[in-house]
């Protein structure tokens, strides 16, 4: 399961701010470990050359 872009928001910016325990970036930081291709890009599809 991977996470939604409002969760993956909402994580990013718990870890952003210094008033956040420890704990609470540690949760974070799980919740954003669980969105796949946040931070890259889409594979490119090789064409066949002729």
């Amino acid at each position: 399961m991977t996470t939604g872009k409002k969760a993956a928001s909402d994580a990013a910016k718990i870890l952003r701010d210094s008033k956040s325990s420890k704990k609470e970036k540690e949760v974070a930081a799980s919740d954003l470990s669980g969105r796949r291709g946040a931070t890259t890009a889409k594979p490119k599809t090789k064409t066949k050359s002729r």
